[in-house]
């Protein structure tokens, strides 16, 4: 082959080459972006990552952790189930976790007012409240209003978690004054007043007694409508696996995940 040849050879080739290049870096690019919400994995998800989350998330969050545990090998996710209020204040301790999501704006505040977290909340659910009183209602409760009638034991949330504020901001609306004979620091206390027998009826979320379907029935009432949780999710800033954490609250956004929500009773914010 003429010199002239076999250099426009070369050089054709090595074109080609760089082409290729650029076209397997687009590809790849492509393979690892996904828009907010659409992926059920995440790139460089692994190791142990801790979630801090409210009491009422507890059935859902539970299979959530199973999924993403299932479309991230190398990852175990562990939750702390409590108050809002309660976890809060752990995190604002020092306490170690990768991720907080509170069932009230006010209280993930005190946390970004803090500066533990790390970008800004974002809320992925709403919930409602619900009278919830055993099967076959034997006080025959249908509205706030009953709640306050003679001799109808009631459990409330205390007033700092959110379904406590949530309750009071329902009653005060149904211009209604009901003195509980309990006051628990988190929404599945509340309603364990409830299946237990050692109360009457108290206010939880629509979540919460769906769950519980075998043991209790959940009444609605208009004026639960004037207070609406909604739940905000974030990374914690001093997480000790912020890269899993986020990973966590990218899943939490995705249609799987939602799904599960949805079919535990939450709604979409």
């Amino acid at each position: 082959m003429p010199v002239r040849a076999r250099w426009i050879s070369v050089a054709l080739a090595a074109v080609t080459a760089v082409a290729l290049t650029a076209c397997g870096s687009d590809t790849a690019d492509t393979a690892t972006t996904a828009p907010t919400g659409g992926s059920s994995s995440a790139a460089g998800a692994s190791g142990p990552i801790t979630v801090f989350a409210a009491a009422s998330l507890t059935g859902a969050f539970t299979q959530i952790g199973k999924d993403f545990e299932a479309a991230n090998p190398g990852t175990t996710v562990t939750f702390s189930f409590a108050g809002s209020s309660a976890l809060a204040t752990q995190i604002n301790q020092g306490a170690p976790a990768d991720v907080f999501a509170s069932a009230a704006p006010a209280n993930m505040k005190t946390v970004t007012d803090a500066g533990n977290a790390d970008g800004t909340p974002q809320n992925f659910v709403k919930n409602q409240l619900v009278i919830a009183v055993p099967k076959g209602n034997p006080k025959n409760i249908a509205t706030l209003a009953d709640l306050a009638k003679p001799g109808v034991k009631v459990a409330l949330c205390a007033p700092q978690v959110p379904c406590g504020a949530a309750a009071q901001k329902a009653l005060q609306s149904a211009n209604v004054t009901v003195t509980p004979v309990t006051q628990e620091q988190d929404v599945k206390a509340a309603l364990s007043k409830v299946t237990l027998g050692e109360v009457d009826a108290a206010l939880v979320y629509r979540t919460d007694a769906k769950a519980a379907a075998s043991d209790v029935e959940g009444i609605e009432f208009p004026e639960s409508a004037n207070a609406i949780n909604e739940y905000p999710i974030v990374v914690l800033k001093n997480g000790p696996n912020k890269a899993g954490g986020q990973a966590f609250v990218t899943y939490v956004l995705s249609a799987p995940a939602q799904k599960v929500l949805t079919d535990a009773g939450f709604q979409t914010p």
